[in-house]
């Protein structure tokens, strides 16, 4: 490993001698100079990882050094060393950039602390972050074998979810290759888990996780009154660590009351999960009871223009058609910005919905814009992705009108999304659905164990477009591709991000209730 090279710039250099061999004793490598003029000509021909530089020098004043290593060398860490702690010198001091500053006599103690504040800190923070989790590993790995419960798998994914936005800023690759593999295995289980209990959280008396068409009557009545005002946010398509990279945005204005994790609905799909979200009901109840509000797979026309009537039939159904409330869903800019310059009309409601659709038009972009297929080539970069855009949304706009307002702010989606990897081959006639985590037809025709099949779409309170339809959905990374003209299409589409399947990515998604500050 090479060594750690130093300036360090003293004119009474000599005075410093034991200060200097303790760190070569450390194995650290450093130059001496008398003067911030010699300091500059070594600079122009070498490198060094940093300078100390005394603060009080005759002729180039320990500023004026500091002034014209920073014109040329910008990231060089400097620590300033000073007899003085007049304000003025360490306002200009911090003014130029200085990593650090000590005052003068310094022992050799405070010289180490402050190298590896500086120098070690990320490979401080990467090798604590890395054993940690290898800590964690092998819990986590235990912990999947065992789990058997909704309220578990929760558990067990926010804690993925946690050590992958861990991990993403070290540089140990094989750490973040491990996580990957451990993901992979978790979707493996969670795929069994939902083929085996999906069905029965359906069942009278059956203890089952909060879902779409149980979150309204649930998780957001209780928090709505004439009191206070409320803004529910539903971002289309926006999965759990999606939201958790902006959630330190949102804390700058809110305090969070409670964070829950809740159940997407199959398919995890706009029409079917955020369709049971406003209704209250689940797809098949939706087709029997407004049947001139539900459409089917195959039927032509939008699948979600109706939720503000979904919305009003189930406020009134809740007995709570006496609140003032008011819907909105953005699908560009233009309507973001213009919900923002009237966002004060907005008070007079007990509640205000917002459906959010950026993360769904980023996630069905990528398949058809090369360019957002580089930028979001990973769920590192889809996340960063994300934060960019929420950082400067209008969204986040109205987030900060509605705390001034005083509403009250809940947060959540429809679905999540995964990044498909792996094609499985099926067969369908041509009223086949089209989407490629879920398909749904007569005589489908696929690999058995890479799918979560229901013959009954009844069974699980879907409609069934004709006598003999069955549903099937995706598990893990994997999507749907036709024999027919397979290669094209299957390089087309891996590597994508989809939604309708079944993997705690789209499933297990998130609701946060927060007050203003």
């Amino acid at each position: 490993m090479n060594k750690i090279k130093i300036l360090w710039v003293d004119d009474e250099i000599d005075l410093l001698k034991p200060h200097i061999l303790f760190l070569e004793k450390k194995n650290y490598l450093v130059t001496k100079c008398n003067s911030g003029s010699e300091a500059i000509d070594i600079l122009d021909e070498e490198n060094f990882d940093i300078v100390f530089l005394d603060e009080n020098m005759p002729g180039l004043s320990g500023l004026e050094t500091l002034h014209e290593i920073k014109e040329k060398k910008d990231n060089l860490p400097v620590v300033m060393i000073t007899k003085s702690e007049e304000e003025y010198i360490m306002e200009e001091a911090i003014g130029n950039k200085i990593a650090d500053y000590l005052i003068k006599p310094v022992n050799p103690n405070q010289i180490l602390l402050s190298l590896k504040k500086n120098l070690d800190h990320s490979r401080l923070i990467s090798e604590k972050t890395t054993s940690n989790y290898q800590q964690e590993f092998r819990k986590i790995a235990m912990d999947l074998s065992m789990v058997n419960t909704y309220e578990e798998w929760v558990s067990l994914y926010q804690k993925l979810v946690y050590w992958e936005i861990q991990l993403e800023d070290i540089e140990d690759a094989g750490m973040f290759e491990i996580l990957e593999s451990q993901k992979n295995e978790a979707n493996t289980h969670f795929g069994k888990f939902i083929e085996k209990n999906y069905a029965d959280w359906f069942e009278p008396n059956t203890e089952a996780p909060i879902m779409s068409h149980t979150l309204f009557k649930e998780k957001i009545a209780p928090e709505l009154s004439k009191e206070q005002p409320t803004l529910l946010v539903v971002i289309d398509n926006l999965r759990y660590d999606q939201w958790k990279v902006f959630e330190p945005i949102i804390n700058n204005y809110y305090k969070k009351e409670t964070e829950d994790a809740f159940f997407s609905i199959l398919p995890t799909a706009t029409q079917y999960a955020r369709n049971a979200i406003f209704s209250g009901l689940m797809p098949s109840d939706m087709e029997k009871l407004f049947p001139k509000y539900w459409k089917n797979d195959t039927d032509e026309g939008g699948k979600n223009l109706f939720e503000a009537e979904f919305l009003e039939t189930q406020l009134k159904r809740l007995g709570l058609s006496h609140l003032e409330h008011e819907y909105f869903k953005i699908t560009n800019l233009k309507a973001g910005k213009k919900l923002v310059d009237n966002f004060k009309s907005l008070k007079k409601n007990d509640l205000s919905v917002v459906v959010y659709n950026f993360v769904d038009m980023l996630s069905h972009s990528k398949t058809e814009m090369e360019v957002v297929k580089e930028l979001a080539s990973n769920d590192k970069a889809y996340r960063s992705l994300t934060h960019s855009w929420f950082k400067n949304s209008p969204l986040l706009e109205m987030i900060q009108q509605a705390q001034q307002l005083g509403f009250k702010l809940i947060l959540t989606t429809d679905h999540g999304t995964i990044n498909v990897k792996n094609p499985s081959k099926v067969i369908g006639d041509r009223d086949t659905s089209l989407n490629l985590r879920y398909k749904t037809g007569r005589s489908l025709t696929y690999e058995d164990k890479e799918v979560v099949a229901f013959k009954n779409p009844k069974e699980i309170h879907l409609p069934s477009i004709s006598m003999s339809s069955s549903f099937i959905f995706a598990k893990n990374d994997l999507f749907f591709a036709y024999p027919n003209n397979y290669n094209h299409y299957v390089s087309y589409f891996r590597n994508t991000y989809q939604h309708g399947g079944v993997s705690l990515e789209e499933m297990v998604i998130p609701f946060v209730v927060f007050n203003p500050k």
